[in-house]
């Protein structure tokens, strides 16, 4: 089976530790259920990634070379 986590044009996938997510949230000044949704099923998360983590995806972009984007892990 492949494993699709590992292609090329998947961007790099990582769980955030609660400290950081804190920090997050408080950067936004949202709360956790205001980030976007992933499925627990999507083929891209780490194996380690439970319903209610957030997961912090960094992209490349062509205008900030790197784009950070984050998402909370649903079922």
């Amino acid at each position: 089976m492949v494993d699709v986590s590992q292609h090329e044009l998947v961007p790099e996938h990582s769980v955030l530790d609660e400290s950081a997510v804190e920090d997050v949230l408080d950067e936004y000044d949202i709360d956790r259920t205001d980030l976007p949704k992933i499925k627990r099923s999507d083929p891209a998360l780490p194996d380690a990634a439970d319903v209610g983590d957030v997961i912090e995806i960094v992209r490349d972009s062509r205008t900030t070379d790197q784009a950070v984007v984050y998402r909370l892990v649903v079922d």
